[in-house]
């Protein structure tokens, strides 16, 4: 008899995800626009400006 393979999260785990999703930002549409503006005025190196912004830049390219 095969069992199927669930994933239980502990109190622990469950708290530490709903945490992260709480405090990740949400940029609004206006802000997608700044950054990627400022992207391709060119003063900053696109890995500068998504140090500064706390992005990924795989997230900026997307």
């Amino acid at each position: 008899m095969k069992h199927k393979s669930q994933t239980r999260q502990t109190g622990a785990a469950k708290a530490i995800k709903d945490i992260r999703r709480a405090i990740r930002k949400q940029y609004s549409a206006e802000e997608k626009i700044r950054i990627v503006l400022d992207g391709l005025r060119g003063e900053e190196t696109i890995a500068e400006l998504c140090r500064i912004e706390g992005i990924a830049q795989s997230i900026y390219y997307k």
